[in-house]
């Protein structure tokens, strides 16, 4: 049964921007660079048979590409972070995107995520020995993080493999935009 997700991929170069962000937090696992992503939908551990009718909806999506930027650092988890994350700026397009997906799947009868969609591309997971403090000195001095634009010219049906950290990813079917 694959564990699958949408996303966008990261370019080679603001790749290695990200990678850059490395370092500085006791207890962040950092992520490979190889497998930074901004995730569009999470669809989880689905049966072959929804998996190919969520690709098949996937590649019925009509939407054009667009450029994205990231900026600022964040964290996720109120009262204890619980991972780092570059944000991407704020983008109709890629939300429009994202709407899009999620109609769809809730077609196909997934539910929704409890949470807000909030882009980013995650940094680290954090241990629970990192404490806030040690977060928020590290926020601070990358706070002024951000990018050039880049083209989003497809997205990706993702699967990944039940773990810590879920890599590596292995891309499924990319899906052109217009």
């Amino acid at each position: 049964m694959p564990r699958l997700f949408a996303g966008i991929e990261i370019p080679p170069t603001i790749t290695t921007l990200l990678s850059l962000q490395k370092g500085g937090l006791y207890g962040a696992r950092w992520v490979d660079e190889t497998n930074y992503h901004i995730t569009l939908r999470f669809m989880g551990d689905v049966d072959y048979i929804l998996a190919n009718e969520i690709a098949f909806q996937m590649s019925q999506i009509q939407c054009p590409e667009f450029d994205l930027s990231l900026r600022g650092v964040g964290s996720f988890g109120t009262k204890k972070p619980h991972s780092i994350f570059a944000a991407v700026q704020n983008n109709e397009d890629l939300y429009l995107l994202h709407t899009e997906i999620e109609r769809r799947m809730k077609k196909l009868g997934l539910k929704s995520d409890k949470h807000d969609y909030t882009p980013h591309v995650t940094l680290a997971r954090l241990n629970k020995t990192t404490e806030p403090i040690d977060v928020a000195n590290y926020l601070s001095l990358r706070g002024h993080f951000q990018t050039e634009e880049f083209t989003v010219p497809r997205f990706v049906l993702y699967s990944s493999r039940d773990s810590t950290g879920g890599g590596p990813y292995v891309v499924e079917e990319t899906f052109d935009l217009l």
